[in-house]
C-alpha cells in the first residue's frame, strides 16, 4: 500500500463484525514449517537485512523475513517511492540484484526464509527516469508496458461499494494495470519467477483488493511454484463491495480488523475481552488470517498502535505472539515525525536503536517471544484467568503460560496452569518461576509488564 490511502479503505468500523463465510476448500494456511513469525524490515537495504538474518533473526527463531519492494521505482527519498514501480529489475534503493540474491542466501543459512513485498496492482504516477535508470512516463514502461496495458478508467478510486472503481480505476493516481489481460498477467508473473529463481520463499501482494481475485488466481497458477506462500492485503471495509474472504483461496489475507480492535482494547477497553480473540469477534479463519499489531501504512495513519504508544505497543506484540490466531508479522522500521520520510541512511542500518532504526523485531520483550511461540505451536489456550480489567493470562496447553498486567498498579496472585511442576525462566525479565505439582505458581507482576515461560526454558 502507499501513502495517502483513501480514509474509506484505511479507517474502518472496528466494531466486531458477524461471523464471515469462507470459502469451502481455503489454501493452507500461515508460512509454511513449524515458525511462523515474520519479522517485517521496513525498508532496509538487503545487505543490513542479510546480517540481521544471520545475527538476529535466525537464533532467535524468526521464520521468515520480509522485505520492502525490491523492483526500480521513481525517484525521490519519500518511503513511498518503493511503491511506485517503474520496471521489474531488481534496482530499488534497497539493493541491486546481486545484493537480493545474496541476502536470500545469506537468509537461507540462518535458516530464515524470505518473503517479498510485491506490488503488481499499478505502476508510477509521472514521469522521469527511474532509481536503476529506466525512462518511463505513466502509461508508458519502454519495453514492458504501454498503455494498452492498463485499465480504461484514468480516475482515482472514489466509490468502496463499487466493485468496478474499485479494481479498475487508479489508487491515488496510480496507473493501474490491466490484470485481465493475458499480456499483463505473464509479465507479472514473470517478474515473481524472477524472485522465485532468486530462491524467494514468499510474497506479499501489496493493494491485492484492487486486483481481482481470479486475476490473482491465473498469475499464481503461471508460477514455477503454484503453491508458494501468498500474503495478501485486502483490507476489511464494512459494507465495501470486495471482501478479503474472497482471497483466502489464492492464500493468506491480512486481518486488518484485528490490528485495529487491540488498539481499542488496549487503549480504552480491557484485555479481558481478548478470551475469544480472533473468530469469535467475526474475523477470519486462523488459518488463513496474517496479523500484526501496526504495518507501515497504519503506523503512520493512526489506525493502530505503533511504537510511539510505549507499554501498550509492546504489550499488544507479546499478546499476538502469544495467542494462537494467525500468522503474525512483527513491524519493525524507524522513527518518523514526517509520515512520507524514507529510511535514514537511505535504507543501511548499522546499528540497531542508532540512527533512528527501531528495531521492534528485536525489542527483548518482543524476540523473547517468539521462541515462546515457536514451544507452544499446535496447541490451544487453556487455563484462561482474567480479572474483568486489565490483567489476563492463559496457558498453551501443557507447554506455556503468559500472564499479562496492563492494570495502573502491580499484582500479586497465584496461577493455575497445565504445565509439568519444575523451575522454567520468565523469559520476559529473565527471572525464574517456580510451578509446583498441582501446576500452580505464584508471582508478583509490575504495572504494564508480562510473564511468560514455556517448556524446555527452564533456565535463563
Amino acid at each position: 500500500m502507499i501513502s495517502r490511502w483513501p480514509a474509506s479503505a484505511s479507517l474502518t468500523a472496528l466494531a466486531a463484525a458477524a461471523a464471515l463465510v469462507l470459502p469451502a476448500t481455503p489454501a493452507a494456511a500461515s508460512p509454511p514449517g513449524t515458525k511462523d513469525v515474520t519479522a517485517v524490515l521496513f525498508e532496509w537495504k538487503f545487505a543490513s537485512v542479510a546480517k540481521e538474518c544471520t545475527n538476529t533473526l535466525g537464533p532467535a527463531g524468526y521464520g521468515y523475513v520480509q522485505v520492502s519492494p525490491p523492483a526500480e521505482h521513481i525517484q525521490g527519498s519519500q518511503w513511498w517511492t518503493s511503491y511506485q514501480p517503474v520496471s521489474y529489475k531488481i534496482a530499488g534503493r534497497l539493493g541491486d540484484a546481486t545484493a537480493f540474491k545474496s541476502m536470500v542466501d545469506t537468509c537461507h543459512a540462518a535458516g530464515v526464509k524470505v518473503v517479498v513485498d510485491t506490488v503488481v496492482n499499478h505502476m508510477s504516477a509521472g514521469s522521469g527516469t527511474g532509481t536503476g535508470g529506466s525512462s518511463y512516463s505513466k502509461y508508458n514502461y519502454p519495453g514492458l508496458y504501454s498503455s494498452y496495458d492498463f485499465d480504461d478508467c484514468t480516475s482515482t478510486i472514489s466509490d468502496y461499494t463499487n466493485r468496478a472503481n474499485v479494481q479498475n480505476c487508479e489508487l491515488v493516481g496510480l496507473a493501474d494495470l490491466d490484470t485481465g489481460e493475458e499480456y499483463v498477467r505473464a509479465t507479472i508473473a514473470g517478474y515473481m519467477n524472477t524472485l522465485l529463481g532468486y530462491g524467494v520463499d514468499g510474497f506479499r501482494i501489496d493493494a491485492a483488493k484492487h486486483i481481482p481475485a481470479t486475476d490473482l488466481a491465473n498469475i499464481k497458477s503461471r508460477l514455477s511454484n503454484p503453491s508458494v506462500y501468498w500474503k495478501q492485503e485486502v483490507i476489511y471495509g464494512s459494507g465495501e463491495a470486495v471482501q478479503p474472504t474472497e482471497y483466502t483461496g489464492n492464500g493468506d489475507v491480512q486481518e486488518f480488523r484485528y490490528a485495529y480492535d487491540l488498539k481499542r482494547v488496549f487503549n480504552n477497553e480491557n484485555l479481558a475481552y481478548l478470551k475469544n480473540y480472533g473468530e469469535g469477534w467475526g474475523y477470519m479463519s486462523s488459518g488463513v488470517s496474517g496479523v500484526f499489531v501496526d504495518n507501515h501504512d497504519t503506523e503512520r495513519n493512526g489506525s493502530t498502535l505503533n511504537y510511539k504508544d510505549g507499554a501498550n505497543y509492546t504489550l499488544a506484540n507479546v499478546f499476538m505472539l502469544a495467542y494462537p490466531y494467525g500468522a503474525p508479522d512483527i513491524n519493525s522500521g524507524y522513527e518518523w515525525s514526517d509520515a512520507d520520510a524514507g529510511p535514514p541512511n537511505g535504507g543501511t542500518v548499522n546499528a540497531c536503536w542508532q540512527d533512528g532504526w527501531k528495531c521492534q523485531h528485536a525489542w527483548p520483550e518482543i524476540i523473547r517471544m517468539v521462541a515462546f511461540r515457536n514451544a507452544v505451536r499446535g496447541t490451544a489456550v487453556t487455563n484462561w484467568w482474567d480479572n474483568g480489567g486489565d490483567a489476563i493470562a492463559f496457558g498453551r496447553g501443557s507447554k506455556g503460560f503468559v500472564a499479562i498486567n496492563h492494570e495502573a498498579g502491580s499484582l500479586s496472585r497465584t496461577y493455575q496452569t497445565s504445565l509439568a511442576a519444575g523451575t522454567y525462566c520468565n523469559v520476559q525479565n529473565n527471572t525464574t518461576v517456580t510451578v509446583n505439582s498441582s501446576g500452580q505458581f505464584t508471582a508478583t507482576l509490575g504495572a504494564n509488564t508480562a510473564l511468560a515461560i514455556y517448556s524446555g526454558k527452564s533456565s535463563c
